[in-house]
């Protein structure tokens, strides 16, 4: 006679009334995992730390305040010619909140006052060089330690490197201090002040300042390529990106007016500059790309690239190191092994001399013995 488990029953009914009852679902409910990781990291907030190199009158600082909607140099003191000339190159660094539609973005903005003013600018990067390294080495140290749950991230993201209009490309000191940055950091290049120049002028110090990076083999910021699946406005936005580098832009942080409408401009004897007008500058292609578009790929090739690429250099200079300190160690060895062996061989030596003198003693008293 066979017995039936009420048990065993009673779960495959079960089983199977829930599986006819979610045949008509399609997923099984991974793909939340985005807004899962969207919540986590909106939480978390984001940060950014761009870096600002040039010489001083290029529209560094306004600029910044154009981009971000800020005034971050309130109770900055302009230095006089004199002082200039004294000048060494500084790291100031300004750290806001920012917070936009419940998007919360710590933007760090690393100033370097002094880059380019002296009279003898031998080696002035090394100060923005040193400073990049510094953070790359603290968070090594952070990540290779106990307590990683809450490392702060102040590797530097970006390089904003400003080219002066006036002159014919790049001079000297752009190309030594980019090819001396260009492996550590994303650089951007901009062509400062371009209300200064006509389109036909932009157009050519364009033209040349990109021969000039090809030239002298400068890395700057590589656009990531756009993937086969992407529309062809994002294509075309792409590569308008593209052939804007270097980006030429004007700064302002006033409110003019004309024909009925306020905006951020300059007013001119000849006419009018807007800061956002695609047709003045490349100011809006900047902000886009830096904030809208391409803020995470900076930081993946910061993290990716250029980190890792000092990451494997410190690994490698630390395992030179442990190889030389245990060879240091064998020959230490080999030779504390040679100077026993020798210090034996001599030891026996004298021995076998003082034998030797016992013996001729001997003979020498038995020959006067006999006599």
């Amino acid at each position: 006679m066979c017995f039936l488990n009420p048990f065993k029953i009673h779960t495959r009914h079960f089983i199977t009334v829930f599986l006819l009852q979610d045949q008509d679902k399609e997923y099984v409910g991974f793909a939340t995992l985005p807004n899962q990781v969207h919540r986590k990291t909106v939480k978390k907030g984001f940060t950014f730390t761009l870096i600002v190199a040039g010489e001083s009158g290029l529209g560094k600082s306004t600029l910044i305040n154009s981009l971000f909607l800020t005034d971050l140099y309130k109770d900055r003191k302009v230095p006089n010619a004199e002082e200039r000339i004294n000048q060494t190159v500084d790291i100031v660094k300004h750290t806001i909140s920012i917070e936009e539609k419940g998007i919360k973005l710590r933007l760090s903005i690393i100033d370097t006052p002094g880059f380019g003013d002296a009279v003898n600018n031998t080696e002035s990067w090394k100060q923005i060089e040193d400073y990049i390294d510094q953070q790359f080495e603290q968070y090594f140290r952070d990540e290779s330690g106990l307590n990683r749950r809450n490392i702060q991230d102040n590797r530097v993201h970006c390089c904003l490197y400003f080219i002066s209009p006036f002159g014919h490309g790049l001079r000297p000191l752009d190309v030594e201090c980019m090819k001396a940055l260009h492996e550590k950091v994303n650089i951007v290049p901009i062509l400062a002040k371009a209300d200064s120049l006509t389109q036909a002028e932009v157009f050519r110090k364009k033209m040349k300042i990109r021969e000039d990076i090809k030239h002298f083999g400068i890395n700057v910021y590589q656009f990531p390529e756009c993937d086969s699946d992407e529309d062809e406005d994002f294509k075309k936005q792409d590569q308008i990106l593209k052939d804007s580098i270097p980006f030429a832009v004007i700064g302002s942080n006033v409110q003019v007016e004309s024909k009925g409408r306020k905006f951020r401009g300059r007013i001119y004897p000849w006419g009018v500059v807007e800061v956002e007008n695609p047709a003045h500058s490349d100011f809006l292609l900047l902000r886009n790309m830096l904030v809208r578009t391409h803020m995470q790929d900076l930081k993946d090739v910061t993290r990716e690239t250029h980190y890792e690429n000092y990451r494997a250099q410190c690994i490698q200079n630390m395992t030179r190191m442990v190889v030389r300190k245990d060879s240091s160690s064998r020959k230490m060895k080999r030779y504390t092994s040679l100077t026993h062996s020798v210090i034996s061989s001599l030891t026996k030596l004298r021995r076998m001399q003082e034998v030797l003198e016992r013996i001729q003693e001997q003979m020498q008293h038995s020959q006067r013995g006999g006599y």
